[in-house]
Parts: structure tokens; C-alpha cells; sequence
């Protein structure tokens, strides 16, 4: 096979194709792609937590975060500054390379941005890549974050724009790709993926890596989140999505966007070793640790240790780059 080339002129009917290829020729191909860029025996290991929780004035259907669709999650402040650099050192000493800080809220308050700042330097100072998502920015945000040294920007599309306005309706797919550009064009790295099993079809699945995969440039990381559905939300008593869906929209991501880590997210506390496997193989090198993400359950970290044993992967150490 060909060196895989980086292309942002995907067609959704060149990436169907791709998906619903026999799952082995699937497989194959996306794992061809992964081998020509990177370890295959590496995993990224980072760490996410939440800097401030609940209250969220968006009707985001899957989130326990937001203060409009029944979730009985109370709101809190901003968390401390020294905390976040003190959890940050634990998650390093863990093995995590990159520092993820998420906050609940529409947009960031410009009385919230020096504390942002403080936190982005401290994590810094560490060694450690650094990544927050808070929302959507503007101009102005945009440029602090950079200039504070923020590594990557998390602003994920969710799904596809089609069926966007099912899952939100208080800011739309236009918002979510306008926050997208500001961070790539002041010189941020984008993280940027979506979740699935939200009752999609499988086109939106597609169309979702597509809207991805033909941006000006791909995202560096691209998260592939599974719908945990939380208690009290519109999404409680969704159907579940068959895994082998899930690995099939890995692997499209993978083949899709060669060089970008595809980052095997929410959900792992109900796959199997042998699911996350499959992710792996397909070309998933990227997982956050620790026992929870966000608000939500993740698997700890010994069980992690022991699929990667298992498999015979290895943590990427801090400061590599795996990409080749």
C-alpha cells in the first residue's frame, strides 16, 4: 500500500466506502495507516479534570453538567489555582503526559481568565503538555490563552451537523467550527472530535469525522467519545450502539486523519478488553487516566496498566513525540 497522504478533501462518499469496507480489509487499512505514522506500541496517557463543574447554561442532551435539561449536578467555582498544579504533579508522577482542564460554563468570563492563565503556566512549569476546554472564545480569549502558552484546545463538534440541533440548540455547529478556526489560526493546536451512541444514524457518524478530516488543517487530537448515558438527562434510555460501530468510526478517523492521535475516551468503563483492543488496533493511541472524567466514571488506573500489559503497549513517555 501507499504512504497514506494527509488530505483535507474528503468526500462523505470516499469515507463510506471506507467505513463499510469488509471489517478485516477496515482493520487492515487503518492499521497500515497508524503503522506509516506512528508506534503502534505507544498509548498517549493524559489526564482531564474538571475546573469547574455544573451549572452550564447550555441544553447540551448528554451532559449531567447542564443546568437546563433535568441533571441534578450542583454547580461550583472555579477551583483553586494551587490545586490544579498539586493534581496536575500526581498526574505526571501517574505517567500522563498531557494536562487537560475542563470547565462547565458557555464561555469564559474575562474575571476568570488570569486564574486560566496562572493554571495553564503552573502545568507548564511541569513538563507537561497543557489542554483546556471551556467553551466557545473570542478574539481576545483566544490570544491570553496562546500567549499564557496553551498547548491545544479542546472544542469538540459532538456530531454532525445534521443532527446537531437534535443533541443542542443553544449555539450551533457554525459556533462550535467559528471557536474552532480562531484557535488554529492564533497558533493553538486543536483537539476536536465528537460522541457517538447518541442515536445517530451511521451517516452522522460519518459526516461527523468528515467535517474533521476536511478542515484547513486536521485536529492534532481527536477524541472518539462513547455516549454514557447519565440518569435525569434526554439521553438516559438511549439505545446502545453496537461495538463494532464504535470501532469502525476509530478506524475511519484513523484513515481519515493519519496524523492526529485518536483519542479512545468516554465510555471505556463499559468496554470490554477486548473492545479497547480492537480501538487500539484500529489506531486509538490516546486515552485519558485516572478514575473519573469530568463527572464521569473512567476505568483506574491499575486496570489500565494491566490492558496495556496484556497488549504490550507502552506509555508515551513526556515529551515524546510519537508521530514519525
Amino acid at each position: 500500500m501507499d504512504t497514506p497522504l494527509v488530505r483535507t478533501d474528503w468526500t462523505r462518499e470516499e469515507a463510506e466506502k471506507i467505513y463499510n469496507q469488509p471489517f478485516m480489509d477496515l482493520l487492515y487499512q487503518a492499521q497500515t495507516v497508524h503503522r506509516t505514522h506512528f508506534d503502534p506500541n505507544q498509548v498517549q496517557r493524559s489526564k482531564l479534570l474538571s475546573i469547574k463543574t455544573g451549572g452550564c447554561a447550555e441544553d447540551c442532551a448528554y451532559c449531567s453538567q447542564s443546568a437546563r435539561n433535568g441533571a441534578k449536578l450542583s454547580a461550583s467555582k472555579l477551583i483553586e489555582v494551587q490545586r490544579v498544579i498539586a493534581e496536575a504533579r500526581k498526574a505526571k508522577e501517574g505517567g500522563a503526559t498531557r494536562y487537560c482542564m475542563g470547565a462547565a460554563w458557555r464561555s469564559p468570563k474575562d474575571r476568570d481568565m488570569a486564574a486560566l492563565e496562572a493554571m495553564i503556566q503552573g502545568v507548564k512549569d511541569l513538563g507537561m503538555e497543557t489542554c483546556m476546554t471551556l467553551g466557545m472564545l473570542d478574539d481576545n480569549q483566544v490570544f491570553r490563552l496562546r500567549d499564557a502558552g496553551l498547548d491545544y484546545y479542546n472544542h469538540n463538534i459532538d456530531t454532525s451537523e445534521r443532527y446537531y440541533s437534535e443533541i443542542i440548540t443553544t449555539r450551533t455547529f457554525a459556533d462550535r467550527i467559528d471557536t474552532l478556526n480562531r484557535v488554529r489560526e492564533a497558533g493553538m493546536k486543536v483537539c476536536a472530535g465528537g460522541i457517538v451512541g447518541m442515536g445517530e444514524q451511521q451517516m452522522d457518524r460519518i459526516d461527523m469525522l468528515v467535517s474533521l478530516a476536511t478542515l484547513e488543517e486536521h485536529p492534532d487530537s481527536v477524541p472518539v467519545n462513547m455516549l454514557i448515558p447519565i440518569a435525569d438527562t434526554p439521553l438516559a434510555d438511549v439505545e446502545k450502539l453496537d461495538p463494532i460501530e464504535f470501532v469502525r468510526t476509530c478506524a475511519l478517523a484513523r484513515i481519515l486523519m493519519p496524523k492526529s492521535h485518536v483519542r479512545l475516551s468516554a465510555g471505556r468503563t463499559d468496554m470490554s478488553d477486548e473492545m479497547q483492543a480492537m480501538c487500539i488496533f484500529a489506531g486509538a493511541n490516546s486515552i485519558f487516566v485516572g478514575d473519573t472524567l469530568l463527572t464521569a466514571d473512567n476505568p483506574e488506573e491499575d486496570k489500565d496498566g494491566q490492558l496495556f500489559a496484556k497488549l504490550g503497549i507502552q506509555a508515551m513517555v513526556v515529551g515524546c513525540d510519537a508521530s514519525k
